[in-house]
């Protein structure tokens, strides 16, 4: 009998689970074509919803339920099976392990398995198995911003006081945040007394640090007067620029900045040849600014 065997027998034995070991999965959205949509809504967007497909041998086994990627959903829950059997899953949550998608995908299997109106018990690891991957039939997110949570309810819980409170309460923590139409998960949006656009570069980190560290050295990574290159951040893989602006210019009026940066960023992106020195201090410049979230 293996070790391994012995351990799971004496585990059992003793009424203790086997722990359940975490694996780190640095691109989790990797596969997916809106993979820097599913970034933004994990990381930067307070309150938007997108319905998703199940693949078809969840449909045969389970029916053609209703999902609904949320970026937020009650009390930051995993999952959610609301009385009219429509299931919700949370993106942005308080328990997760190393790999965002397997920890979606098997909110999304418990909610299934659960029956309408009844909680949605999530484990914290789920151990190994199915992945976002796997179980959706992929394709570009179908975005909805809103500025409540109101989406969350059926008809018939939107009388209930307590529910009015948690929804109010929730309602409180979004800030203004509008999707950009100039670059595919590009957002603006205003935190207190400072307003930001904030972009989800789809491209591999290198090439897309080089391309940033070019135009840091050309002057031209601002999106204008008034404007400031604030630094980056990764995301699950990716890089996200973000700029500072002045909070009393509309949203709209950064359509065309950002579609002019993105087509000089697509330039430096072409670019094939060694960063000369100018670029390279640029770059260790950028590094230098850089955070990382996960």
């Amino acid at each position: 009998m293996s070790k391994r065997r012995k351990n799971q027998r004496a585990a059992a034995a003793s009424g203790k689970r086997e722990r359940v070991r975490d694996v780190f999965v640095p691109r989790p959205f990797e596969g997916l074509v809106d993979e820097p949509e599913w970034i933004a809504l994990r990381e930067l967007v307070p309150a938007a919803s997108a319905p998703l497909r199940l693949a078809p041998a969840l449909v045969e086994e389970h029916g053609d339920r209703p999902v609904t990627l949320a970026t937020v959903l009650p009390m930051a829950a995993p999952a959610m099976s609301r009385e009219d059997g429509h299931i919700f899953i949370g993106l942005q949550r308080h328990l997760q392990s190393g790999d965002v998608s397997r920890d979606l995908a098997e909110s999304l299997l418990c909610a299934l398995r659960t029956a309408p109106g009844a909680q949605v018990a999530v484990p914290p690891l789920p151990g190994p198995g199915s992945r976002l991957q796997d179980i959706l039939v992929d394709g570009p997110l179908e975005i909805s911003l809103h500025e409540g949570f109101e989406f969350w309810l059926a008809p018939e819980a939107a009388e209930d006081p307590t529910v009015r409170a948690s929804l109010e309460r929730a309602n409180a923590a979004i800030y203004p945040t509008v999707r950009l139409t100039a670059a595919r998960a590009a957002y603006w949006c205003q935190v207190t007394d400072k307003a930001h656009v904030r972009w989800v570069l789809p491209e591999a980190e290198e090439a897309a640090l080089d391309a940033l560290a070019r135009l840091g050295a050309a002057g031209s990574l601002t999106l204008g007067d008034q404007t400031r290159f604030a630094g980056m951040f990764r995301a699950h893989g990716r890089l996200v620029p973000v700029w500072d602006l002045p909070e009393e210019i509309p949203a709209g009026d950064w359509e065309q900045p950002v579609a002019d940066f993105a087509k000089r960023y697509a330039d430096a992106l072409a670019e094939t040849g060694p960063l000369d020195a100018g670029a390279r201090r640029s770059r260790q410049g950028l590094l230098g600014r850089q955070l990382t979230l996960r």
